[in-house]
């Protein structure tokens, strides 16, 4: 999808819509609330595809009647939902990108339509403003489709990493990983699966990993994170999700990623990264502490752990939130729905995306 090179967006004013009331008396629309609502009700949803489902669902139920009117709701809405969360970086892949591509559809309409009669006719008139609306949400849904079954292309592509005899490496609750390894068992391959696990797990996901694998009858052995170094030299490779692609062709991804990274090129084991293309965003970290992330730093304290009163499921909470970024000189592929990338490939591709 090719957007516009023009990066500036307008600066919401107290005057302008706001995100949670509507002047005709209907109910308030709560972004935030959507957003998470979304992410509870499909487990399948990445963070970039729910944050644009949500704002798709604001457009359609606002009343804006003009091009300024949208372009600031969207971006007073972005506002909301990046604040709204601890890690905003997976979450601005979607916005960032969506903000885009209503720009430039926006944009397109507005050229077209200056040939045949004056522009003023679509950024003030409210028939024909609602009409490119409509055809503009219609297409954003369609995207959102088409992003939906990226998983798919990358498991077709991905599985031909795995052959038969073949030992992989992974950890963590990637989706796409799921997917790919799924995908290999069903074409019959004989492989075997090394799945090093968090020792607070925080969601069923790493569970639904090795349960759905071994029902389709490959064998996985469940290691702790701390036996890593010494089981690798029994595989083959290692394949790992990510969270989020960055500029510069490293990765954002779930604690222990860095990990593994940092092992694999010890032992010179090929490591795989697999990602959907609406997860890359313009975010250059050169390392960790880079990231703008809420809680990464390191808690130095004299309490114990129930002089704080942190209980398990506040463990598992804050274990849940923590990420960390894997860069790109440890990656030996990026595998998304339009093929193998090498990291420094990354940047061309979010060229093509934006500009």
């Amino acid at each position: 999808m090719a957007v516009s090179s023009n990066n500036s967006m307008p600066t919401p004013t107290p005057e302008e819509p706001s995100i949670t009331s509507h002047s005709n008396g209907s109910p308030p629309f709560d972004i935030v609330k959507t957003y998470n609502e979304l992410c509870r009700t499909d487990p399948l949803l990445t963070h970039p595809i729910a944050a644009i489902e949500a704002l798709i669902s604001l457009l359609a139920a606002s009343p804006v009647d003009t091009i300024s009117e949208t372009l600031s709701l969207l971006s007073t809405a972005t506002t909301a939902l990046k604040s709204s969360v601890s890690n905003p970086i997976a979450l601005s892949a979607g916005t960032d990108l969506f903000q885009r591509y209503i720009i430039s559809t926006l944009q397109q309409r507005s050229s077209q339509d200056a040939k045949g009669r004056s522009r003023r006719n679509l950024a003030g008139g409210t028939e024909d403003f609602r009409a490119v609306l409509a055809h503009l949400l219609a297409n954003s849904r369609l995207f959102v489709q088409r992003a939906n079954e990226a998983r798919g292309k990358i498991a077709s592509v991905a599985r031909k990493f795995v052959r038969d005899g073949s030992t992989v490496l992974t950890c963590g609750r990637s989706r796409v990983v799921a997917a790919v390894l799924e995908a290999t068992a069903d074409e019959n391959v004989r492989f075997q699966v090394i799945y090093a696990e968090d020792p607070l797990p925080s969601s069923p996901n790493s569970t639904n990993i090795v349960n759905n694998l071994r029902r389709k009858d490959v064998p996985v052995a469940v290691i702790p994170f701390a036996a890593m170094a010494t089981v690798l030299s029994r595989a083959d490779f290692i394949l790992a999700g990510a969270e989020s692609v960055v500029e510069n062709g490293g990765v954002i991804s779930s604690m222990g990623t860095y990990q593994m990274g940092l092992l694999a090129k010890s032992k010179g084991r090929p490591f795989y990264v697999v990602a959907e293309s609406h997860k890359f965003v313009r975010v250059f970290p050169l390392d960790g502490g880079d990231l703008p992330i809420k809680g990464m730093g390191i808690e130095f304290s004299t309490e114990n752990e129930e002089g704080k009163g942190m209980h398990e499921e506040g463990r598992r909470k804050e274990r849940d939130l923590c990420v960390e970024f894997t860069p790109p000189e440890l990656i030996t592929a990026i595998v998304t729905e339009n093929g193998v990338q090498t990291p420094s490939a990354v940047s061309e591709e979010l060229i093509k995306i934006w500009y």
